[in-house]
């Protein structure tokens, strides 16, 4: 539904139908479903194991190389050489290619199943108003009308239209959305705002948000690509990758080098011309496809086999420093990209983290100075081990003081 913020209360509910008492029935949400489609945010068919390889010999330079092999190993057939010596250089190159292709391939392998775990921003259940009877159901089974409610600490499953606030007050951590440190409290009325950002629609509960203080009940508007995360999502899926600064460069120097490997071809044969007729070739044809080996040759030679090697090898070690650090590189040459970079300029936190506060260190205290306590009692026989799993403030009101004794 658009511009559901801007709509009052029974105009929604006429709009999809729905009582206010009872809900969807079960007809109604089937209905729905067929009609609006699934509360599944649109997922980017993954690439396929083969492709991904062939992504990595999709460079001009690789390009020259591979002919350079084959070029190569025709020319020892076609002298007749024999023994493994006589195949070295091709076997060499394709090598240096295939390993080029192995650090690619394993790079952006990793990369998706890192992206694959950070895609976890819909919730799994939803507390939904059916047949005049509230039930959990998998937050995939919402389709727009349903009534769910939600509470602190609940994900919400769907865009959704307030209803009412069944506490003091509701406020809902939405910085994946808009970067605010801060929760937002949401409020029944309508928006009069034409165009209004994600900071206006004070009625409009955005799926994948988090409530942090209160209860409410709301009717779902959305579902899947037509919520603010499904048309973020939509954005990113249908982004196009731009060439990086590396690349760019590596294919004008096989430009080059092509151009420059077939000026030597011909300026090889054309100067030959006048031994063509040489009676050592027996005979002008001959003599032709003699020296036009020797030109290939030349150069074959002349292409740089162990620059993509290198390449690929500077980029994997900066991959893996990278890694270190919890950074995650979708595709090698975008290392080089954030190597030149001298200014970053981002948002606050909350769009580049979960905006969420966690236990990094753990402190004893063994005495406690400046007035704040009188006496500390400290355990004769301390814990051997504190395991920490997973500590983390669920909400964002501000902590004056935290005092943790082990005892």
């Amino acid at each position: 539904m658009e511009n559901a913020y801007a709509r009052s209360l029974p105009e929604v509910l006429e709009f999809f139908g729905v009582e206010l008492s009872k809900g969807l029935t079960d007809s109604q949400a089937a209905r729905h479903a067929r009609l609006y489609g699934r509360n599944v945010l649109p997922q980017k068919k993954s690439t396929s194991f083969w492709k991904l390889v062939l992504k990595q010999f999709d460079d001009l330079l690789v390009k020259i190389l591979i002919v350079a092999a084959f070029v190569s190993f025709f020319l020892a057939l076609a002298n007749g050489e024999t023994g493994l010596s006589a195949f070295l250089e091709p076997t060499v190159i394709l090598m240096i290619l295939a390993a080029n292709a192995a650090v690619g391939v394993i790079t952006e392998t990793n990369a998706e199943k890192a992206l694959e775990e950070l895609r976890a921003y819909q919730a799994d259940v939803a507390t939904v108003l059916r047949n005049g009877c509230f039930s959990i159901v998998p937050a995939t089974d919402l389709v727009p009308g349903d009534i769910v409610e939600v509470s602190v600490g609940c994900k919400v499953p769907a865009d959704l239209r307030m209803i009412e606030i069944l506490s003091n007050q509701l406020r809902v951590n939405q910085a994946i959305l808009t970067g605010e440190s801060c929760s937002v409290e949401k409020e029944l009325d309508a928006t009069t705002t034409t165009n209004a950002v994600y900071q206006d629609k004070t009625n409009i509960l955005f799926s994948g948000t988090v409530v942090v203080a209160g209860r409410a009940r709301a009717v779902v508007i959305g579902v899947g690509s037509n919520t603010a995360m499904g048309s973020i999502r939509d954005s990113m899926l249908n982004t196009e990758e731009e060439v990086t600064p590396l690349k760019k460069k590596l294919d004008e120097f096989g430009t080059f080098l092509a151009k420059v490997i077939a000026g030597i071809c011909v300026l090889v044969w054309a100067v030959n011309i006048g031994h063509f007729s040489d009676p050592a070739h027996g005979g002008f044809l001959r003599g032709a496809i003699h020296y036009f080996k020797i030109a290939v040759a030349l150069a074959v030679a002349a292409i740089p086999e162990g620059l993509p090697a290198v390449v690929t090898t500077c980029l994997a070690l900066g991959t893996k420093r990278m890694a270190r650090l919890n950074v995650i590189v979708r595709s090698l040459p975008s290392v080089e990209t954030l190597g030149c970079t001298t200014v970053i300029c981002s948002d606050k936190t909350g769009t580049l983290t979960t905006n969420m506060m966690s236990v990094s260190k753990i402190c004893v205290l063994h005495s406690v100075s400046r007035g704040l306590l009188s006496t500390v009692l400290v355990a004769q026989h301390m814990p051997q081990r504190v395991l920490c799993l997973t500590a983390r403030v669920s909400s964002l009101t501000f902590l004056h003081s935290l005092l943790v004794f082990f005892i």
